[in-house]
């Protein structure tokens, strides 16, 4: 008798386990129905095609642009019983992301709850509409100009960094573009300095570039995804270690804030917007004026503007300095601009001198057409929907790949070359508008775009006012990581060479 209860016991957990490693296994007849009529390559029943993904990183992205340049425009996957349909055209793109219908981020966000919860990111339905419209005015114009000197002071900090330690040598770039995006949007998002740059605030610095690690880790290990599995994971209480400073940091200064904000009397509040104020200020404002946030509610923002503004950033700003220092006649383009807004002197950059940099953000925006920060991106959707004679049903999961698209030679004839010329005026406006995704499009696109493009023009022109940038290595050579995040795997090697001004 007992022996039979040992068995039991035994499927049971069997059972379980399976149930919350492949949670979806069960759709419907009907589901299966349409989504086989997808092409695809071929999987194995309950994993599908995981394990074909089961690869050291960089062999990640080789594998997913192989499949679609196989089934261009439209091609579906199985993975643990959930059905992904990858979307590789601007009109099928089109269809999803200007919907109003299917916002729902796909399930793989999930990963990144214990650090954000439901914030801006992750969140859906109601919840996101009203955080959009809340959040939207701290990208005012006139919030954005506020941090022109945030940006200006942090650039200043890199490239004496930059001088006492890379002035003439090889230098990891990666290393320095993420201590000082870190920097800016501390600042910027909570209206605290960190000092990443200088080694400040270490534990939190340490805990927010340990915390993307193991996303990156959870992400490509499947049988990790769901929240039981993982708890068997060796990283497991590290996580937790990991959030508890996280969280405990935000969480302080969120207290502190709000005392602050208390303290002020009636005219200082009424003051208060026309000062610089950080995202953090916004939130605390609006939670004191109607009661509607939550101490939760304004961590899970902060969380997130921490999260996306500064790796997203570091990473592009990245690749750019490695295509300018790949492409000395681009350089001698950038340096002629500059010149012509700044002479010889090495005062900061105002508001007004981005609009004049117009050959710089062609630079940019053809780097992110090259290297989009991030690659891919899903939808959850909500009602069927057909697409290219395919029809797709509620529950899919729509993947949306920029960094495959961007590189479509019928989109951009010569696709691997790096022509900034792409991005004149002339160019982009004969241009399907989804063709282009670097901040995707549509509803759910990033709030937070002009504030990227902003940063990156000052950071990049304090850069290349002072150093002479020489890529060491040739593209085909990088190894790159299709995590959350372009990456280039180990970090990004070039030489700087200072000119004979450096800005103090």
């Amino acid at each position: 008798m007992i022996i039979y209860l040992v068995y039991f016991a035994v499927v049971v957990v069997f059972l379980l386990l399976l149930h919350e490693v492949v949670p979806y296994k069960f759709q419907s007849i009907r589901h299966h129905l349409m989504i086989d009529k997808i092409p695809g390559p071929k999987g194995i029943p309950i994993l599908g095609n995981a394990l074909q993904f089961n690869v050291p990183t960089e062999e990640f992205i080789p594998i997913l642009k192989k499949l679609y340049d196989e089934y261009y425009p439209v091609y579906k996957i199985w993975f643990l019983g959930v059905s992904i349909v990858f979307i590789g055209d601007p009109d099928g793109v089109e269809k999803i992301l200007s919907s109003q219908q299917h916002i729902v981020k796909s399930d793989d966000y999930l990963i990144l709850e214990p650090w954000l919860c439901k914030g801006l990111l992750t969140s859906a339905g109601t919840k996101w509409h009203d955080r959009r419209k809340l959040l939207t005015p701290a990208f005012h114009f006139k919030i954005l100009e506020d941090y022109v000197h945030v940006f200006n002071k942090n650039s200043k900090i890199l490239v004496n960094k930059l001088a006492e330690n890379a002035s003439g040598s090889t230098v990891n770039i990666f290393k320095y573009m993420t201590n000082c995006t870190l920097d800016i949007i501390c600042e910027t998002a909570m209206g605290t300095t960190v000092d990443a740059q200088n080694g400040g605030q270490s534990e939190y610095v340490a805990a927010v570039k340990r915390m993307s690690e193991l996303f990156q880790y959870r992400q490509l290990r499947f049988w990790v995804h769901r929240p039981l599995t993982f708890r068997f994971c060796p990283v497991y209480e590290e996580q937790n270690h990991v959030l508890n400073i996280l969280h405990g940091f935000t969480e302080r200064i969120i207290t502190e804030r709000k005392a602050e904000y208390k303290s002020r009397n009636s005219n200082v509040r009424k003051n208060l917007k026309s000062k610089r104020i950080s995202l953090l200020d916004l939130l605390v404002e609006v939670a004191d004026e109607t009661g509607e946030l939550t101490d939760l509610d304004i961590r899970e923002e902060v969380d997130t503007f921490m999260f996306e503004g500064h790796d997203t950033t570091a990473a592009s700003l990245t690749w750019t300095i490695f295509l300018i220092g790949l492409h000395p006649h681009v350089q001698d383009k950038i340096e002629e601009e500059l010149q012509e807004i700044f002479g010889d002197s090495d005062r900061e950059v105002k508001m007004e001198d981005l609009s004049a940099m117009k050959y710089l953000e062609q630079v940019i925006k053809e780097s992110l057409r090259l290297y989009p920060s991030v690659p891919q991106f899903g939808r959850k959707i909500d009602v069927d929907i057909e697409i290219h004679g395919y029809k797709i049903p509620a529950g899919a999961h729509c993947i949306v790949m920029p960094l495959f698209m961007h590189l479509n030679p019928e989109l951009y004839p010569e696709p691997y070359k790096f022509d900034p010329d792409r991005f004149t005026p002339d160019k982009v406006q004969g241009r399907h508008p989804f063709a282009y995704l670097p901040f995707s499009a549509g509803p759910r696109n990033c709030i937070g775009q002009k504030f990227a493009l902003m940063e990156e023009k000052i950071v990049l022109s304090t850069i290349l006012r002072n150093f002479r940038i020489q890529s060491l290595e040739k593209p085909e050579n990088i190894k790159v990581t299709g995590e959350l995040i372009l990456r280039p795997k180990g970090g990004m090697e070039v030489k700087l060479t200072r000119k004979q001004r450096i800005t103090s």
